[in-house]
């Protein structure tokens, strides 16, 4: 005898062969709801969910900012635009009526559980009996529901391994678990071979297990969740790689650009300059071959004079002209200075091939190696730093040759200094640091590492706070990291060391803050002009017993 199955039972037919380009109906089904898909769309990974569903999971991600897809948990930064895919909208609906045409005939394909007391064309269980050790369709389920015989039979999703709980020895179902032996028996295997063994109950067992089950599952949450918030971290990280290098190419640009652009203004001015300076010496050249040219002519004339002289025969009025003309004869001597007019051309080709050398050298430098990248490297620039006590604050107890300050609400007495800290919990360094240099600050809870310029005040708490004016940078790390320079406060992420490392390189205007464990991992960096030596500074925040050490790197 046949039946109409249920709508809601519908979704569980696979219809196989007659679902269109013959593709399994579950492959139209959303994950999340398990039903047919309604306004599908599809997510940049290729799963398809019904909109809705996606949207509602979402949501509830939006306070982690985590979107991720529930199959292949494949994560989205930022969230997701959904657009319905209407190509699928169509295949589901068809899928969805042809779904409906083989329900209302009663199928059972080969996935499903056949019912055990449908004759001829069998239909899908709906729930097995573990009392019967048999699967029931809807139509033959209802004893079990109606029937006071069939009262404590306990009924469970249909399920094709009932044998499974059936003993192969003794044929009875297997309700009791044996500890020693760690399997499951029947009650006649505990009074036979298992006997004096520590036995319990099949539900027992089960609820023991199922309660490691759950601590397990939380851990592996609770892993899952780490381990996301890792991907997340990685993945700002790399935005944050790839914000500075694009900022740093751009940066770049414009410095060559204008660089080429002053070579080039420059250039002009020189070739000005040299064409100026051409001019002028050729005018002053040509003035002079003038002069020269007349004086030529000057004296050729004289010569023609005194060679017709030559040729007077009456030598009364040779000599008479002659002495007339050696009174008016001028000398043709005259000293000029020698003077070396490609002297400025050369001095300025010079000049000009010192500027190329010295730029080449600039250009030649290998800027993208200026920071190292392990920790081996780092210590080739270690830096023994200790503390000044005359910078210390009344309550910073300093220990371990003044590399250690451990915080006591006691408060210590020290004599007056000028450049003792009044209002914040910090001290300095005792000397300045310029060139590359490498520390390591092993730390409690609450403390910030900071470097500083020595002239920073030492009272009024903008003034002289780390990290709240213009002339000192912090990396404070509590629960969580944070940077300050010039009272512009920053989050950092990073993970948890009780070790920080800090690399400066003065000249470049390079400061670092790494967190030092197995690997260093860079936590914040800082670009800019230090026009100053730099002081190692620490601060601690009011909490008793908190310490903060300056490593020793020998």
């Amino acid at each position: 005898m046949g039946c109409v199955i249920p709508p809601e039972r519908v979704l569980d037919l696979d219809l196989q062969g007659e679902v269109p380009f013959g593709v399994s109906k579950v492959k139209f089904c959303c994950s999340i709801c398990l039903d047919l898909l309604k306004e599908p769309v599809t997510l940049p990974c290729g799963h398809n969910y019904c909109m809705s569903c996606i949207q509602t999971h979402w949501d509830t991600d939006d306070q982690v900012k985590i979107y991720k897809c529930p199959q292949c948990q494949k994560i989205f930064i930022p969230r997701p635009v959904l657009v319905k895919n209407t190509m699928l909208e169509d295949l589901v609906e068809e899928v969805r009526m042809t779904g409906l045409q083989a329900a209302n005939a009663g199928q059972c394909s080969v996935r499903d559980v056949a019912c055990d007391f449908c004759t001829g064309r069998k239909l899908k269980a709906v729930k097995s009996c573990l009392v019967c050790l048999a699967s029931y369709c809807e139509e033959h389920l209802q004893p079990h529901y109606q029937s006071p015989t069939f009262k404590k039979h306990k009924l469970v999703e249909a399920s094709g391994k009932l044998q499974d709980s059936i003993c192969s020895r003794h044929d009875e179902v297997m309700k009791i678990f044996c500890r020693t032996d760690q399997q499951c028996i029947c009650i006649v295997c505990s009074m036979d071979e298992h006997k004096g063994h520590d036995t319990v109950s099949a539900a027992t067992e089960r609820s023991e297990k199922q309660k490691e089950l759950s601590e397990r599952r939380q851990k592996l949450q609770q892993r899952i969740l780490d381990l996301e918030k890792d991907v997340v971290e990685r993945q700002q990280e790399m935005e944050a790689i790839n914000r500075s290098a694009d900022k740093a190419v751009e940066d770049s640009v414009e410095i060559f650009t204008k660089l080429i652009h002053l070579i080039k203004k420059r250039s002009s001015e020189v070739k000005q300059q040299i064409r100026s300076q051409q001019e002028s010496e050729v005018s002053q050249v040509k003035e002079l071959q003038e002069k020269l040219e007349q004086e030529i002519t000057k004296v050729k004339r004289k010569d023609g004079e005194l060679e017709e002289l030559s040729r007077t025969e009456d030598h009364t009025q040779f000599l008479l002209s002659y002495s007339s003309e050696s009174q008016s004869a001028e000398s043709t001597d005259s000293q000029r200075p020698k003077i070396n007019r490609l002297l400025y051309f050369e001095d300025v080709m010079a000049a000009v091939t010192a500027a190329r050398d010295k730029l080449k050298d600039i250009l030649a430098e290998k800027w993208t190696s200026v920071e190292p990248t392990t920790r081996a490297e780092f210590l080739q620039y270690s830096r023994q730093i200790i503390m000044d006590p005359d910078t210390a604050n009344n309550f910073l107890v300093l220990s371990e040759g003044n590399r250690k300050i451990t915080f006591n609400d006691g408060k210590m007495t020290y004599s007056q200094h000028p450049d003792r800290f009044i209002d914040m919990f910090q001290v300095l360094a005792k000397d300045g640091l310029t060139g590359r240099c490498y520390w390591e600050v092993e730390k409690s809870r609450n403390v910030g590492v900071a470097v500083t310029y020595k002239s920073i005040r030492r009272s009024g708490f903008n003034a002289c706070a780390f990290g709240f004016n213009e002339k000192s940078w912090i990396l404070n790390c509590g629960s969580s990291y944070t940077f300050r320079h010039d009272n512009q406060l920053k989050s950092v992420s990073g993970p948890r060391s009780s070790r920080v490392g800090v690399y400066l390189d003065h000249s470049a205007g390079i400061l670092s803050f790494y967190s030092v464990s197995d690997t260093m991992t860079l936590l914040h960096r800082v670009q800019t002009t230090f026009t100053q030596p730099l002081y190692a500074g620490l601060r601690l925040f009011g909490l008793n017993g908190d310490t903060a050490e300056l490593c020793k790197l020998d």
